[in-house]
């Protein structure tokens, strides 16, 4: 697992389930999820196959209270935009307690202990490549978590992987495993991840200078690099996929790749005080509407103030504007925002297209063999392909998601049939990646002016989608 001033991440080597909850159904037998983890070529991200796991619940306070002060080594690292790799050897290291690193992480600034020497926002910490079977000798149960025998590894559980925890900012400078390929889980907080092909290896700029067993770094800082000393890094070709909780990432052999920490394990959730402001707002609104004189009828005894619609229209811009100064400066959350609805977008868009290529198939009186191949595509809804970024030159050269619809053929020879309409999602990537900067950066310049309305509220809770939402929950509501 790894986390990110916060995010944790379970990770585990597939070179080696649990059952259905209710209703729920994983898109993959773990059979059909080896032979995808074994044949596939490229990376992608695996949804809805471990929505039972136990440790879909752990957060890195829980982890705190499992390990119960047991000493864990941490690697900082400066938050800086220097073009060289931050490589393990040139980084100080500290031992402490998961509740340590909490406390330090929260920018408590009068602890004292193993961080005191370390500015927080100056600082980032990284606890990475724990073993589980070292890290929980005494708390073995916790092994029982992790079911990885859903990917098809009958027995395999936590007690084969590495727990990753970090702050904002730590990360892993580019390098590719020299053997085995990766599974990983997101249990917290949010990770992204710059991958590049195999191919790619003369322009990454190899060394062992740092020698690491199985590992090979790149010279380049991949987030920063300095393309006057590396130029042949112009033609590698980035893809990048924000990992978020509940997915599992799956890495091929020899991919280059690194890894950073976008989101904070334990500060306020700001986006959830938004939420239950606008909860608050509602409630308010609607049922004083109905009977104005008898709010103690709603409101739960231990909700003791008076309430107004000025109050809340108050309590609800202060929410809001509590979130833009605390994100308001990096264009990280808006364009995640954007991204994940674009992401969302293109996961439907994939599912439909391969749908209707097979019906355009078989309207056609093609080979029904060929129709197997288009049929038998692991992508859809729940297997998403990581395509290249369109944030990095890569016109230079061609690569395998060249042309539309290029045919994808694993290393044994079989085709999983044409990766589809990629020509397109590159096209929606560029278009939508222009939107986000420039929302994000006519977000950041009007700050100040900020103010959300009645109206403003309103314009969303109409919108048809929400419509739709809540159209669905009350007729699931009243099904029962």
């Amino acid at each position: 697992m790894a986390a990110s001033p916060g995010t944790i991440t379970n990770a585990d080597s597939a070179s080696g389930g649990g059952e259905d909850e209710g209703k729920h159904v994983k898109p993959f037998t773990p059979e059909k999820a080896k032979e995808i983890i074994m044949c596939l070529q490229q990376p992608a991200v695996f949804y809805n196959m471990v929505f039972d796991w136990p440790a879909q619940h752990w957060t890195a306070k829980h982890l705190s209270e499992v390990l119960h002060g047991k000493q864990i080594r941490f690697r900082m690292g400066t938050k800086s935009t220097d073009t060289a790799p931050q490589f393990e050897t040139a980084c100080n290291y500290v031992e402490a307690t998961l509740e340590e690193f909490l406390s330090w992480n929260c920018d408590q600034s009068s602890i004292s202990g193993a961080f005191r020497d370390y500015d927080h926002s100056k600082f980032w910490a990284y606890a990475d490549y724990k073993y589980f079977v070292s890290l929980f000798e005494d708390k073995t149960d916790i092994f029982q978590d992790v079911i990885w025998s859903d990917f098809g590894f009958p027995g395999r559980n936590g007690q084969e992987s590495t727990l990753w925890i970090g702050s904002l900012g730590a990360h892993t400078p580019c390098h590719l495993d020299t053997y085995g390929c990766n599974l990983v889980f997101q249990v917290q907080g949010r990770k992204r991840w710059h991958l590049f092909p195999p191919e790619d290896t003369p322009f990454l700029y190899p060394t062992r200078i740092p020698y690491e067993e199985s590992s090979v770094f790149s010279k380049i800082n991949v987030v920063n690099p300095d393309l006057k000393r590396f130029p042949q890094f112009r033609k590698a070709q980035r893809h990048m996929v924000t990992l978020s909780p509940g997915q599992v990432l799956f890495v091929p052999r020899h991919w280059w790749h690194y890894v950073e920490s976008i989101d904070p394990v334990t500060e306020e959730d700001h986006q959830a005080r938004v939420e239950e402001a606008i909860t608050r707002m509602l409630v308010c609104a609607l049922k004083t509407a109905e009977n104005p004189h008898n709010t103690r009828a709603w409101l739960n005894p231990t909700e003791l103030e008076e309430t107004s619609h000025e109050v809340n229209c108050h309590y609800l811009n202060g929410a809001i504007s509590a979130f833009f100064s605390h994100y308001g400066t990096s264009e990280v959350v808006e364009t995640q925002a954007l991204r994940t609805n674009r992401e969302y977008t293109i996961k439907e868009e994939l599912n439909v297209h391969n749908h209707v290529e097979v019906e355009q198939i078989g309207s056609h009186n093609s080979s029904s063999e060929t129709v197997k191949q288009e049929a038998a595509s692991p992508f859809g809804l729940d297997l998403v392909p990581v395509i290249p970024s369109s944030q990095e030159p890569s016109s230079e050269r061609g690569g395998i998601f060249e042309n539309d619809g290029e045919e994808f053929v694993s290393k044994n020879g079989k085709s999983f049939g044409k990766l589809p309409n990629t020509k397109r999602q590159r096209m929606m990537s560029e278009s939508e990646n222009a939107v986000v900067e420039q929302v994000a950066s006519d977000r950041t310049g009007a700050l100040s002016q900020i103010f959300v309305s009645t109206d403003d509220l309103l314009d969303c809770l109409v919108n048809p989608q929400v419509t739709r939402i809540v159209a669905q929950l009350l007729i699931q509501g009243k099904s029962v």
